[in-house]
C-alpha cells in the first residue's frame, strides 16, 4: 500500500497515489522483491533540514530521506521528500517538475530495494536504474491513457 501525506505544505500536484502504487509495485517485481507498507510524506526544505539534522546529523538541504523498514524481499519504508528542493533540482536540470518528482520518488523506492548511492560506482548504477524505472513509468503513463 502507498500512502501520501503532506507535512507543512498544502499539496503536490499531480501526485496520484494509485499511480505510485501500480508503477512501485511494478519496480518492485522486477527488482525481484514485493510492495509493502509506504510512506510517501511531501515537505518543505526546512522540514527537512531539521529532520536531517535530527536523525542523521547532516545539517543541508536535501531533496529526500528514507527510513528503510524492508524486511527479506518486503519493501517498506518512509520516503521524506521536499518539494521545494525538488522545484530547484528540476529548475537547475531544465526539466519538468513532475520528470524529477518522480525520479526523487524512484531513487527513494530503489533505495528500500538495496541500492545505494555514497561511491562513484553506487552512484552510477543508482542513475541507472532511475532511468530504467522511468521508462517502465512512462509505459504506466501510456496504458492508463488508453
Amino acid at each position: 500500500m502507498v500512502e501520501v501525506f503532506f507535512e507543512d505544505i498544502e499539496e503536490v500536484p499531480g501526485v496520484n497515489p494509485e499511480f505510485l502504487f501500480a508503477w512501485y509495485s511494478n519496480v518492485c517485481e522486477v527488482e525481484g522483491k514485493e510492495l509493502g507498507d509506504l510512506s510517501i510524506i511531501f515537505c518543505s526544505d526546512e522540514h527537512l533540514l531539521q529532520m536531517n539534522k535530527e536523525y542523521l546529523q547532516h545539517d543541508y538541504y536535501t531533496d529526500i530521506i528514507t527510513f528503510d523498514y524492508s524486511e527479506d524481499s518486503l519493501v517498506s519504508g518512509d520516503l521524506f521528500i521536499s518539494v521545494d528542493r525538488v522545484q530547484d533540482n528540476a529548475d537547475e536540470f531544465d526539466v519538468l517538475f513532475q520528470d524529477e518528482l518522480h525520479r526523487v520518488c524512484v531513487h527513494g523506492l530503489l533505495h528500500l530495494c538495496g541500492y545505494k548511492d555514497k561511491s562513484d560506482e553506487d552512484e552510477a548504477l543508482m542513475r541507472l536504474k532511475e532511468n530504467e524505472m522511468l521508462v517502465l513509468r512512462e509505459f504506466h503513463v501510456k496504458h492508463i491513457k488508453n
